[in-house]
């Protein structure tokens, strides 16, 4: 009995530091919890950082690139300028159909980016896509601000306008 006694004496006296040591131990285990969920959320926060940083980048080449091969176009525009006068001046049959066939082959290349013309000719004046280099009187029954002739034609691709229009209005 007394061997009894004894373990029963020396269990009791385990679990009490059993139950401080439980004590101690659940508070680092809760500090490392919290540690952890910490660090989960911070690497939440940096992957959305760099995933929102891929995507703009992105973007910004996008842009630039469409910006670079906006500028190469609006740099050929006065070629086909040229090309439009160099036909309407042409006095030999065969010159001004070669010059016909290039001048196409041009548009052709600028249709295929997506590039539109703008002859607003008749049209209300718009700011937006024209240039106003010279006003003359309207004439009898006209309505001020038409455009009455374009100098030269304008273009945009999509909404970005790479040459507006030069135009002359009445007034």
């Amino acid at each position: 009995m007394e061997n009894e006694e004894l373990k029963e004496n020396v269990q009791e006296k385990a679990e009490k530091p059993a139950k401080k040591n439980t004590k101690k131990w659940q508070e680092e285990v809760d500090k490392a919890l919290a540690e952890a969920e910490e660090s989960k959320r911070k690497w939440y926060a940096v992957t959305a950082e760099y995933e929102n940083y891929r995507r703009r980048t992105q973007n910004q080449a996008a842009q630039r690139y469409n910006d670079g091969r906006n500028d190469v176009v609006a740099a050929l525009i006065p070629i086909g300028d040229n090309l439009e006068r160099a036909l309407a001046s042409c006095q030999d049959e065969s010159t001004k159909q070669g010059v016909d066939m290039i001048l196409k082959a041009y548009q052709k290349v600028l249709e295929g980016e997506g590039v539109e013309t703008i002859d607003p000719t008749g049209e209300a004046f718009n700011a937006d896509t024209m240039e106003a280099i010279m006003a003359m009187p309207a004439a009898d029954g006209e309505e001020s601000g038409i455009v009455k002739q374009v100098y030269l034609k304008g273009y945009k691709k999509g909404d970005k306008v790479l040459r507006y229009a030069q135009v002359i209005v009445t007034q």
